[in-house]
């Protein structure tokens, strides 16, 4: 630099000074047009008259001294050049290092996993609106200021007292009620959907029954049962004879313990716990091992004891239906629009055996009957009498007298119309029907609804503009396996798939004070966190969400996050329609809410156990809710976390290379998997990458990215398989033979044939004859395939993908 230095100080000494380049501003005319003039060593005055635009040079040098200082000057002008060039070079770097980091700093899409949008994010209204731009802090006090507390009780309260069992003509008027109150609101599009569908009943002329057999098999003593109105749902009728066995849960695992003890399910009455698993599941696995007949009973050991709170009566049975699915099971696959008349088909999941809750009452009766094995410590309960004993016991017989009858339901929507990208859907729902009064059910679940509705029309009149549409749905059949949602997802699925972003569930919201759970897609995990922090615990003052949950265990999301499970209302919008999907539930802490599905699900009772505080957690649940709904529909970006399954597909691999030693000793391998699930993740860091780099004011862009993005879900469903014949066909959600699942259940049998049972009952399968290698080749297809066309879809177009196989 100090030579360069010197070389220009000379250049200054050479350069001739008799004129300088001047500009000056140009009066008439054409102003503002530059002026150039000679100014000498002393400045002469302006001359008074410019032309328009006059550039004058310096004066010819003359002279042979000026021609060998001009020759001089250049020279020194030559050597400083690379030098020049050099400063220039490293300025410009410099300002560019610096604009991109200004950029990066400020880019709303950066993030390693997730698009977030940061806090000062700012949201354009249109034209017509008063104020001016929205920042994502706006909208939060906007939310927050609209969103009432008060009318959240009493609505629930309202809820509660009315009857309303889907098909019954009180569900009528409160569906007619429900769709008023939209239609009272600033939505673009009020509607309702009627499905036909077969649901089932109990015969009020021919209750079900259940009496002592005698060792010939004649009926003798009839047990009562309190309620003839508890019942499970798509039961199988009939009659089923056999001698009684406690079975606990009635998990696969647990009916495989029977077998060891020597005690065989098969041909027998299973006595079953409440809890664990659902009814279905319950009634599968029994029939899966050969039971006859399956009796579910509430323990006391499975529910609060404190004698100040208020506690299920012993005489007390619990409804539940049993259908392993969802939907109407004599339609599977099809939507039940308009009595449309199908093939005589039914659902796989449809039981072929018979069940009916039994009280505590009635199950402490029956387990002094028992005889045999001691049950284990684990499996005993808090039943009066002698310790539980597995039997074989006394021969019972259970009648059951269901009927079938072809019901209309009713589901209620409505939409507020995005700005941007009017044909994507965030979906909102909650159940509307309750067997009982169904305060936690569907009662809390409706009246949030409602509020969410009342509030977000409140933000749109005042200058609120999503960019996405927002759906709000009432859903009728929700008691029977979800079927009013999923007949709407079958009768929509070729649009849905492509439009539908996110679905949340409301219902069982709020079930207790002490925990929050979310049974969800992993898309939506990095989503929830960043809300957790937002909302204030509604019993924890001083606290977030996510604080109250970090508390005892700083893994959030092992102490938050748990799987869909198949009797959750949003199952069916990710296992069936490929669309993430969220349920989120305050529970008790160690105790389950022992009033659902029974008459004793009352408001009155919700309050007791929650200690006054159902208005506070409600609230919490609307402001949680709404404010996903918010950053759901507003960011430029949808906020899904596309990179966290390759962790899914990583925790599932890692349960599969404890077998790789005895596929290899077969000639068999799962390269082809880790193959899969490397061009996953690395599509998934390729976009991620892209719209790091990104200009996110390109709304073409931006909407490619967001459509790669939504889709994700849908990628996992596997299209090597019939939709009606595997209507849950995500590979790590689903039931089937194309499931991880499932090809994990067939890979252990190399160790254990007779794990061959547990493994039928969590994939959906009829038990096998052991490891088949034809078998393996087509599922490992199945799963491998599934994965690297979600990987490829990842990638976006056809050009930009990078197959390693």
């Amino acid at each position: 630099m100090e030579q360069l230095w010197g070389l220009l100080q000379g250049a200054k000494r050479l350069s001739p000074r008799p004129s300088q380049t001047i500009y000056k501003h140009v009066e008439g005319t054409q102003q503002g047009c530059p002026e150039e003039e000679e100014e000498d060593e002393e400045v002469a005055d302006p001359p008074a008259h410019f032309s328009s635009m006059e550039l004058r040079g310096p004066e010819p040098l003359g002279s042979q001294a000026g021609r060998q200082n001009l020759g001089l000057w250049a020279a020194a002008g030559r050597r400083a050049a690379p030098y020049l060039v050099l400063t220039a070079l490293l300025i410009f770097t410099g300002a560019f290092l610096l604009g991109y980091v200004a950029f990066r700093g400020s880019c709303q899409a950066c993030g390693n996993d997730v698009l977030v949008v940061s806090e000062d994010a700012n949201y354009d209204l249109g034209p017509d609106s008063h104020q001016g731009t929205l920042y994502w802090s706006d909208l939060q006090a906007m939310f927050l200021r609209h969103l009432g507390e008060g009318s959240l009780e009493n609505t629930i309260r309202q809820t509660s007292l009315r009857e309303r069992v889907a098909g019954s003509a009180g569900m009528a008027a409160l569906a007619q009620d429900i769709r008023a109150a939209l239609s009272r609101q600033k939505l673009d599009h009020v509607w309702t959907d009627t499905h036909y569908v077969g649901l089932q009943f109990p015969d009020r002329a021919h209750p079900n029954t259940l009496q002592w057999v005698d060792a010939a098999g004649r009926p003798g003593e009839q047990l009562p049962l309190e309620d003839p109105d508890v019942y499970c749902p798509y039961s199988a009728t009939g009659n089923a004879s056999g001698q009684l066995v406690y079975a606990h849960y009635g998990r696969p695992e647990d009916l495989q313990y029977l077998r060891i003890r020597g005690v065989e399910p098969a041909g027998r009455l299973l006595l079953v716990r409440l809890g664990v698993i659902s009814f279905a599941q319950k009634v599968a696995s029994a029939q899966d091992f050969g039971a006859g007949g399956v009796l579910i009973y509430p323990d006391p050991a499975d529910f609060p004891q404190d004698p100040h709170m208020p506690g299920l009566s012993s005489n007390r049975a619990v409804y539940g239906h049993v259908h392993l699915g969802t939907g109407d099971p004599y339609t599977p696959g099809f939507p039940s629009f308009n009595q449309t008349q199908f093939p005589p088909v039914q659902s796989s999941g449809l039981p072929s055996i018979p069940a009916q809750p039994i009280s505590a009452d009635i199950a402490s009766l029956l387990l002094r009957k028992l005889e045999g094995p001691l049950a284990p410590q684990e499996w005993q309960g808090q039943l009066p009498g002698s310790p539980y004993h597995l039997g074989p016991g006394p021969g019972l017989q259970l009648g059951v007298n269901n009927h079938k009858a072809s019901t209309p339901i009713s589901n209620i929507f409505g939409c507020i119309e995005g700005r941007s990208e009017p044909d994507h859907y965030v979906v909102i729902g909650a159940q509307r029907d309750a067997w009982g009064p169904g305060a936690a059910k569907s009662a809390v679940g409706t009246a949030i609804l409602l509020e969410l509705v009342r509030t977000f029309s409140s933000m749109v009149s005042n200058g609120f503009q999503p960019r996405r549409s927002l759906l709000f749905i009432s859903w009728d059949g929700g008691d029977f396996g979800s079927v009013g949602s999923t007949e709407w997802l079958e009768g929509y699925l070729s649009l849905l798939h492509l439009k539908a972003v996110v679905y949340v569930s409301l219902d069982n919201a709020v079930l207790g004070d002490d925990k929050f759970h979310a049974k969800t897609s992993p898309l939506l995990i990095s989503l929830i966190e960043n809300i957790l922090k937002q909302v204030d615990s509604p019993n924890h003052s001083g606290q977030t969400l996510y604080e109250q949950v970090s508390f005892s265990n700083h893994s959030w999301d092992a102490e938050v996050i748990q799987p869909l499970p198949m009797d959750s209302s949003a199952y069916s919008f990710t296992a069936f329609a490929g669309v993430p999907a969220i349920e989120f539930s305050f529970v008790e802490d160690g105790q389950a809410y022992p009033f659902l599905h029974t008459k004793d699900d009352t408001y009155e009772n919700l309050h007791k156990v929650l200690r006054g505080r159902l208005p506070a957690v409600a609230h919490a649940v609307a402001q949680l809710a709404g404010q996903l709904l918010i950053r759901l529909t507003h960011d430029h970006l949808l906020p899904l976390d596309f990179g966290r399954y390759g962790d899914v597909v990583l925790r599932h691999i890692g349960s599969l290379n404890e077998f790789s030693g005895d596929l290899k000793a077969r000639g068999l391998t799962l390269q082809w998997v880790y193959s899969a699930r490397g061009d996953y993740i690395r599509a998934a860091e390729k976009l991620r990458k892209e719209i790091y780099s990104s200009e996110e004011s390109d709304e073409r862009l931006t909407r490619m990215y967001n459509v790669r993005i939504m889709r994700v879900e849908f990628y996992f469903l596997s299209q090597y398989v019939s939709p009606a014949d595997s209507p849950f066909r995500h590979i790590f959600l689903g039931r089937g033979d194309h499931t991880l699942g499932a090809l994990l259940d067939h890979v252990r049998l190399l160790r254990s044939p007779s794990s061959g049972a547990l493994g039928a009952a969590s994939s959906g399968l009829a038990p096998g004859l052991g490891f088949q290698e034809s078998r393996f080749r087509r599922q490992l297809a199945l799963l491998t395939w599934t994965l690297q066309g979600a990987a490829n879809a990842l990638s976006g177009d056809v050009w930009n993908i990078d197959n390693n196989f």
